[in-house]
């Protein structure tokens, strides 16, 4: 008996250790039809939970029986089993799936079936950037796509407008959608980019029309992650240190020696002799001056630390995807800082037969956020950029004494030490609650006919605090006679609500070589805007703290002081619409879409509040031809489309902008005998409203024709677009009788074109054949556009601001200023016939000059390459065509400041007569304030290094120990190198101010591990 048991031991152990041995380790690469690399997707053994993801280079390890098999999936692409049999590596190609690949508008299809212009950016082209708005990742990544970041603020807002700009005086960025969610598109520094699966940004007619009333300024569609169905749970984290920077500039300003020595030169301040009882300085004295950078008081190295955690898993039927973030951020400007908390859950789930399915998307989010008030003023008391860039360089920080910012003198030359005292004495908080949710349900409740419901809100609660103490210099000097206790505290509170639903049914049938779907919607928006606030006038040192109460002042009736003053405001705002769109297809090789939209508008009077928006567009697959089968090309597609979209947002962004002009509205006012009236007008103007009741829609209509292609293996692929974009219907400022009260009524008139075209080129240089080979791919891409105005309202056929007719936009109209007068030193211009003068008239002898801020052409190009797990990715922006006033070059030119603020050392360059080929005019010119002059118009043009990424992907047989399947580390970098002529710090900013907040220089260390 011992025996037998021995035997059957010895046999199972023989049978154990055969299937030990049976087991091996399968490595490969998961990349897409385009080769590039898919990071996360699933590699399962199916039957069992034994499962890993690729990493950043689409790379996988996992232990499998030669009798497995491997299942390799990723959302958007089809599915696809491997037996293992007796390979140790096996490389997967996964197919784009029919479900969703391209978006075109209120539907996904794929690649080779979309009509419309539209470009997609993943995941891995957002993630592990240090901005704190996703918007700004996208910069140079989209042809067509020009977003401005004005601010270095963290978490500032950008200007984003797709092809051109589509109107005067109405909103010209794009609508932006989170998960079936309109957002309001100047707010993202809540939410994390992390969190991101995709962007896909609609550009043409065929994709924006069935938007109908929000569509005129193009879509962006933004898609959080999402679990993956039979997904193991996976954990990710990544971690970011970054660093930033003041970028430099070439003013060449004075230090204090040189300064002081242009008093003395010119007769006033300190170097004269000012704070000597008329002595001027000797060069002695003038060489021992201590000197102040001020850049480096008000200027700082900014540190952000960015943090988020994820986790994702999926079973049979359900999926999930949650993420933790955290992100803290110290501008390079002082007092600007953001700290932000995310939380994100998204869940998915089907029903046993696939016929119901269900989202739900919901993040929310906390944020703190410093910034300073009055950047790019000129006030000398409030706006920092002013003091770092302006202040007298033989002022020191000790001229100041803590405490007693009160006692200083009023005096524009101490304008750094009323900027030290504000440090001191003023503080500015905003708090921001921030809810973005979701739900989406669909029912294929009969064959090919299936309901769907997609419900969306976005909510968003900001407190702002801001308090200015009662000994600083800003309360002591701007007291009342009799206020003893200066100061004010504000707090204001802003609640926005938006609601928006879609409902719709849907056909979709395919027999033979036709396929047809055809969807009938209806949607429902609602916003809602409540705010309150008060200033409190009065405080109390003895128990003053930022935002408490305790250290209020009552209000004083005997003398009239401590007034408090409150406001409060509510509005709402609302659309309702109804549409429908139809899409076919024969053979995959030609496609017909159409889609047509009827729009109800609160702002509009009841004749004007429906408008109808339509589109149609098709498309040729060439490649698909069989007299194709023998060409290089492997794909080859020309479309086509039309339509027309609306933007009932007239007088600018906002839901609730120019929501009373198609009313009269009257506002109380003393009138006769100083009795409280109703009135339209006040001493100070117009107070109400007069009504144009005849106000509508702006109407963009788009023509465009793309070709997209792929040749040589799918080496190179690229898209080419061409179009001509109408806007009609412009909401400006039309000429009235005075006899009405006023010489100008908001009406709808004058038309606008955009006409241009975009490309993207990508071409993969070096493909490699096995895991770690060296890999390398280039693209570019590039738009050019071109405005057109038609139709001003002006007999003369011009505004001034605005652009002439047959002009562009914002055209510049100014006097010509041509050089110095060598004789003389004078400043010489151009009259309106040409003719050389000193003394221009600034009103008859403008001129249009053909340029204005809006750029031309730009775009994006780069390289990334890859070795064995080391990578480098870059990315360069350029901008041709942009002209802008430099107003701090002319601050630093003005002679009129000296002895009041620090200049540039141009002015050594001043006309003498010992120096007269120069472009510096005189000191003692005396036409140099000429108003209306191209003098300081200079061009804006640049080539900038925006993104730079070093880093390694560990190999997965390396990380099996130490139970990780992903480990990535990086180095980042970020508006690195500019080219320009521009001599101020930010040639971005897409103004003519001055005294701006420029965007940082940023170098960032990351690590991403996944588990």
């Amino acid at each position: 008996m011992k025996t037998k048991l021995n035997g059957i031991l010895t046999l199972f152990l023989v049978l154990v250790v055969q299937v030990a041995f049976a087991q091996q380790t399968v490595t490969g690469k998961v990349i897409d039809a385009s080769g590039e690399p898919i990071l996360g997707a699933t590699v399962l053994v199916r039957g069992s939970s034994n499962a890993t993801t690729t990493d950043f280079d689409g790379n996988y390890s996992i232990q499998a029986n030669a009798t497995d098999v491997l299942s390799f999936s990723f959302s958007g692409y089809d599915s696809k089993n491997v037996t293992v049999g007796n390979q140790t590596t096996i490389n997967v190609t996964l197919s784009a799936s029919l479900e969703a690949v391209v978006v075109t508008g209120y539907r996904t299809t794929t690649a080779p079936r979309s009509n419309v212009a539209s470009t997609t950016i993943s995941a891995e082209k957002i993630e592990n950037r240090p901005n704190a708005s996703f918007v700004q990742t996208l910069s140079g990544q989209v042809a067509g796509l020009n977003i401005t970041t004005g601010s270095g603020q963290p978490g500032a807002n950008s200007l984003v407008q797709i092809r051109g700009v589509n109107s005067i005086n109405g909103n010209t960025e794009p609508l932006f959608i989170i998960d079936g969610a309109p957002v309001d598109e100047d707010n993202f520094r809540s939410l994390n980019p992390q969190d991101i699966a995709s962007i896909s940004v609609l550009k043409d007619a065929g994709a924006t029309a069935i938007y109908g009333n929000r569509g005129a300024n193009g879509v962006i569609i933004i898609k959080t992650k999402a679990g993956g169905f039979e997904q193991p749970l996976s954990i990710r984290t990544s971690s970011i240190l970054s660093y930033t920077t003041l970028p430099d500039n070439d003013y060449n300003l004075y230090d204090a020696a040189g300064y002081l020595r242009l008093e003395r030169e010119f007769g006033v301040g300190r170097g004269a002799g000012r704070a000597t009882g008329g002595v001027p300085l000797t060069d002695a004295e003038i060489d021992a001056a201590e000197s102040t950078d001020w850049l480096d008081v008000f200027f700082r190295t900014g540190v952000t630390k960015n943090n988020t955690v994820s986790l994702s898993s999926g079973g049979k039927k359900t999926t999930q995807y949650t993420s933790l973030g955290y992100f803290e951020q110290d501008g390079i400007l002082v007092q600007s800082s953001l700290q932000r908390f995310n939380f994100r859950n998204n869940m998915t789930g089907r029903s046993e037969n696939d016929k119901f399915n269900y989202a739900s998307n919901f993040t929310a989010n906390y944020s703190t956020n410093d910034e300073p008030n009055s950047i790019g003023s000129g006030a000398v008391n409030r706006n920092y950029l002013l003091g770092a860039n302006s202040s007298l360089p033989y002022l020191l920080v000790s001229d100041y004494t803590p405490g007693e910012g009160g006692s200083l003198a009023p005096l524009l030359r101490n304008a750094p030490l009323f900027l030290l005292d504000r440090l001191e004495t003023y503080t500015r908080k905003e708090e921001e609650i921030k809810l973005i949710g979701s739900f989406t349900a669909s029912w294929e409740f009969a064959k090919n006919l299936t309901a769907r419901s997609v419900s969306g809100a976005d909510y968003q609660n900001v407190i702002l605090t801001r308090s200015e103490g009662p000994t600083s210099f800003n309360s002591v000097f701007f007291a009342e006679t009799g206020e003893d206790l200066p100061g004010t505290q504000d707090q204001q509170t802003t609640r926005q609500f938006t609601f928006n639903q879609t409902t719709s049914l849907n056909y979709n049938n395919t027999w033979g070589k036709h396929s047809l779907d055809v969807g009938l919607f209806t949607e429902y928006f609602k916003a809602h805007l409540r705010t309150f606030g008060f200033r409190q006038q009065g405080l109390d040192p003895r128990t003053f703290s930022p935002g408490d109460g305790s250290g209020f002042v009552g209000f004083d009736r005997g003398l009239g002081l401590y007034d408090d003053i409150a406001n409060a405001n509510i509005l709402n705002a609302g659309l309702f619409s109804y549409f429908g769109s139809a899409d076919y297809d024969y053979d995959s090789k030609y496609g017909l879409g159409l889609a047509y939209r009827r729009d109800a508008s609160y702002r509009f009077a009841q004749s004007n509040r429906y408008a109808t928006f339509y589109s149609i567009s098709g498309r040729w697959n060439i490649g698909k031809e069989d007299f194709m089968d023998d060409s290089v090309f492997d794909a080859l597609k020309l479309r086509a489309s039309y339509g027309t979209s609306g933007n009932q947002r007239i007088t600018g962004p906002g839901y609730f902008s120019g929501n009373n002009l198609t009313r009269d509205l009257y506002a109380t006012a003393p009138t006769y005998g100083g009795q409280q009236a109703l009135t339209l007008f006040t001493p100070g103007g117009i107070a109400g409203v007069i009504a144009n009741p005849f106000l509508e829609w702006e109407t963009v209509a788009q023509a465009n024709v793309g070709i997209d292609f792929e040749i040589f293996d799918s080496r190179l692929r690229g898209s080419i677009d061409g179009y001509i974009k109408k806007t009609e219907s412009l909401f400006q400022n039309t000429p009235t009788s005075a006899l009405v009260g006023t010489f100008g009524l908001s009406a709808n008139t004058g038309s606008l074109y955009n006409r241009g075209f975009d490309f993207e080129l990508y071409y993969d240089v070096i493909r490699g054949q096995e895991n770690g080979d060296f890999e390398l791919d280039v693209f570019v891409n590039g738009n050019f556009n071109k405005t057109e105005l038609e139709d001003i309202p002006s007999e003369a056929g011009f505004i001034p601001g605005i652009g002439q007719n047959g002009g562009r936009l914002f055209e510049y109209y100014a006097v010509r200023q041509v050089g110095v007068n060598p004789a003389n030193g004078e400043l010489l211009f151009l009259d309106a016939d040409g003719n050389l003068t000193e003394s221009p008239n600034v009103e008859s002898d403008r001129v249009f000059l053909d340029k204005n801020i809006i750029p031309e052409f730009q775009g994006g190009f780069g390289l990334n390459a890859s070795f064995k797990g080391f990578y480098v990715q870059s990315q360069f922006n350029y901008v041709v065509g942009v002209d802008r006033f430099d107003g701090d070059l002319a601050g630093f030119q003005d002679e009129d400041d000296i002895g009041q603020f620090n200049l540039s050392r141009d002015l050594e360059r001043a006309w003498t007569p010992d120096n007269r080929i120069t472009d510096i005019p005189s000191l003692n010119a005396t036409n140099l304030n000429l108003d209306n002059t191209d003098r300081y118009l200079r061009e804006a043009d640049y080539l900038r290094m925006r993104f730079l990424s070093l880093g390694y992907n560990f190999q997965p047989q390396m990380l099996e120990k130490a139970g990780l399947n992903s480990l990535n580390i990086f180095v980042n970098a970020e508006n690195l190198v500019t080219f320009t002529k521009w001599r101020g710090f930010d040639v971005e900013a897409r103004d003519n101010g001055s005294r701006g907040y420029p965007t940082p220089k940023i170098i960032s260390l990351g690590v991403e591990i996944g588990i």
